[in-house]
């Protein structure tokens, strides 16, 4: 996986683009993604049930993986177990 590559999650209907990071497997609901979106969804697991917002970038806690979510669903995204967290936002300079 590198960065550009869009995943489509297999129990709900998210989507993701890797925008940085590699040589990791990213969960959402409990299930890995894949480049396709299979035609029975799995079922979500409800520790990864807090849904994904469409524009929002997701990081793990030391910034090398990021995601930006390009359709929202209801699972979470994780990988290896851990929650993936929403990107705080860069505060705009002052135009005084």
């Amino acid at each position: 996986m590198k960065p550009g590559t869009k995943l489509k999650s297999a129990a709900c209907t998210t989507e993701v683009m890797v925008i940085k990071g590699s040589g990791f497997t990213v969960d959402c609901g409990g299930s890995p993604m894949s480049d396709t979106a299979p035609e029975t969804p799995t079922e979500l697991d409800g520790q990864f049930s807090a849904g994904t917002q469409v524009g929002k970038r997701y990081v793990n806690s030391d910034g090398s993986v990021e995601l930006l979510c390009v359709k929202a669903g209801k699972g979470s995204l994780s990988i290896a177990g851990v929650a993936l967290q929403i990107k705080d936002s860069k505060p705009l300079p002052s135009s005084d």
